[in-house]
This record gives C-alpha cells, structure tokens and sequence, in this order.
C-alpha cells in the first residue's frame, strides 16, 4: 500500500511538473506573431473611450519625464567624462519606457505602430488621427506636470545647482541645431523606440521586455535624437530653469523660448511620426503583415 501510495504522489508531481512545463515558454513571439499582435493593439488603442486615453496618455507623459529626470540629474554631474556620463544618462532614462510598457500607457512615439491596423484594414485614419491627438496632448499635459512637481521638489538645487544648469543646457542644445537636424534626429529617435516596443510586444514576462528594451532606448539617447515626448519635459524644465536663473553661462541661452520649443517639438513630432511609420511600421507589414493576407 505504501509503495502503491508513494507511486501514485510520483505520478502527480511529474504531471504537475508536466503541465507548469508547457506553460513555461522562454522563446520570445516570433515577427509574425508580434507584427499579428500589433495589429490587435492598434485596434483596441483606436477605439478606446476618450477620457481612458487621455488619463493613460497623461501617465506616459509622466513616466517618460521620470526617465528624462532621471537623466538630467546624471547629466549634472560635471566631474563624469562625455561617454561615460551619456551611457549611464541612457540606462537611466529607460525608466521611462520601462514604466510606460509594464505599468500599462498610451505613448505617442509607440503609438506609431498603429499604422500596421491602418494597413490591415482594422482601424480608419480617423481612429488613428484621434488616438494620436489625443495622446500627444495628454503626454504633454502629464509632462508639463510632472515638471511643475518637479520645480516643487528642486531638483534644479541638487549637487549646488549643477542639475538646474543642466536643464538649461540639454535644452538649449534642443533648439538651436536646424529644423532638418532635428526632423532626422527625430526620425532615428522613433526608429529605435518602435523596435524597443516591438521587442516588447514579443516578450512574455516582465524581465524580457526590460531588457529587450535597454539598448534601443539607451541608444537614441546616447546618441543624442530627439525624441517629442522626452521633449515636452526637458524643454519646459529648462525654460523654467532659466527664469529661476540657472545656466547663465550656457552659450546660446538666448535661443530658449517658447518659440524655439515649439519649433523643436515640431521637427521631433514629424520626425517621430516618419520614423516610426515609414520604417519600423510600414516595413514590417509589408515583411509580415502583407505576406499573412495573401
């Protein structure tokens, strides 16, 4: 009896190893079934209800701004050589994606990858219009308050204001390179993020898509792109650093107004826009989704 008992437990246990093994799937989506499961978000994006979006979207704004805090304290740290300094910048400011993808927000620079539900024939431009005005105002709205809370706190205090200069600085550097750099700039920006959320859209825990993540992310930022959402944070916190008095011996201060963010953010939105659509969406439907419909 107790042989037949002890049997029995053995077989229950090698079948419940069983079943936890098939559940158990390491290997990432493959393209097909990513660019397959893009598609489906971009349906549920298009028709989500109006006020959902845009308190999702205020979320992204926020996340995204930690990331770009994140970032401009390491950027206040004068005594860090110029790579160094970038790379540890970059690997902190995937905060923000990192929370936008695991805690659940409506970003604009991914949202591009709603083109691959317009090609599809699922959602109409006018859906993919209204998501997308929807979510830029809203990442901006999160931005600008995420900012306010930030000027509360004084981050631009810490390390005996060297972060405040910093605001100054990296926003200065955002308005006066040309219309065109920025546009490019912006264009490889939403190229690398794009394929940072493909990654995610085909990881399956949490630990695949943070580290999927890392390398797109920390990549555009080292190399200094633009990308329009960071923007609307880092633009606005350096303008409000200026007026606090911060950066005065910043070359080109000057050029950081309201009129030279708007002329930034336009360049970085269009560039986001191109990049993300012309290249990661459009290429990958015509790889994948095309080849599905035949």
């Amino acid at each position: 009896m107790a042989s037949e008992a002890q049997e029995q437990q053995s077989v229950g246990i090698l079948g419940a190893a069983s079943v936890l093994t098939n559940r158990m799937v390491p290997d990432a989506l493959s393209p097909e079934q990513i660019e397959a499961k893009a598609e489906a978000a971009a349906v549920g994006k298009a028709s989500m209800p109006k006020i959902k979006l845009f308190v999702l979207a205020m979320f992204a704004g926020v996340f995204v701004g930690l990331g770009a805090a994140f970032f401009t304290v390491v950027m206040g740290d004068t005594e860090m050589g110029f790579a160094a300094q970038r790379v540890l910048g970059g690997l902190c400011f995937c905060l923000g994606l990192e929370l936008v993808l695991l805690c659940g927000a409506e970003l604009f620079t991914g949202n591009a990858l709603m083109v691959l539900g317009c090609a599809s024939g699922k959602v109409s431009l006018y859906g993919l219009a209204r998501n997308w005005t929807i979510v830029w105002i809203g990442n901006f709205v999160g931005s600008l308050l995420l900012a306010a809370l930030i000027l509360g706190a004084n981050l631009q205090g810490l390390n005996a204001g060297a972060v405040g200069d910093a605001m100054v600085s990296l926003a200065v550097g955002k308005v006066t390179p040309g219309w065109i750099t920025l546009f490019c700039r912006g264009v490889l920006c939403n190229v690398l993020v794009c394929l940072a959320v493909w990654v995610g859209f085909g990881a399956r825990t949490s630990a695949d898509k943070v580290l999927g993540i890392i390398l797109p992310v920390c990549a555009f930022v080292v190399m200094g792109f633009e990308h329009c959402v960071a923007n609307m944070f880092f633009l606005p916190m350096g303008l409000a650093a200026k007026a606090l008095g911060f950066g005065a011996a910043v070359a080109g201060a000057d050029a950081l107004t309201l009129g030279g963010m708007l002329f930034n953010l336009s360049a970085a939105t269009l560039g986001n826009i191109a990049g993300g659509i012309l290249i990661v969406g459009v290429g990958y439907w015509i790889a994948y989704g095309r080849a599905a419909k035949k």
